[in-house]
């Protein structure tokens, strides 16, 4: 699709998203799919990247210590970092990859083809609230999520470090 027919249709994907039906199948196709785009494009694209900018983030699972790839709606900010938010589309728990950094906050981030090292950090008070109106510009279906869900969502800020 090209750019001018993605904005069009921006309004109706966003209102898409925050439906209930979209909730029960987006989880377990949207990841999936921009999985799979990642992994054919050789890092260089996600599906979603086309409706909203998307990263895909590698934590380490917090019980299995193995890697996690999540594909993740993102707001890139001036000096290379992200912002992220644990939206879990509007479900009432949060994402696992949001726990993972909570507990091992080294991770990686691959965007547009580029495999960036970044450290999170959980977004709270006064850093929270000015990162907020920001990541409703970007998608605004993050009110609706915030008030399905019940809960904050988590808000990270990832941070680009030195290569070891």
């Amino acid at each position: 699709m090209g750019r001018r027919l993605i904005g069009l249709l921006r309004p109706f994907f966003q209102w898409l998203a925050g439906t209930d039906a979209f909730a029960r199948f987006g989880p377990k196709i949207v990841p999936r799919m921009d999985r799979a785009v990642h992994r054919l494009s050789r890092g260089r694209t996600v599906m979603s990247d086309r409706m909203i900018p998307t990263l895909v983030l590698t934590t380490v699972g917090a019980k299995s210590g193995e890697l996690r790839e999540a594909p993740l709606a993102c707001l890139p900010e001036d000096g290379g970092g992200f912002l992220v938010v644990g939206s879990n589309f509007g479900r009432a728990h949060h994402p696992g990859w949001s726990g993972n950094l909570l507990r091992t906050p080294e991770a990686t981030v691959s965007f547009r083809g580029r495999e960036i090292p970044v450290t999170g950090h959980l977004l709270s008070g006064r850093e929270r609230a000015e990162a907020w109106p920001r990541l409703l510009r970007v998608w605004p279906v993050y009110d609706r999520y915030s008030e399905k869900s019940g809960r904050e969502l988590r808000v990270f800020r990832l941070s680009p470090r030195p290569r070891p």
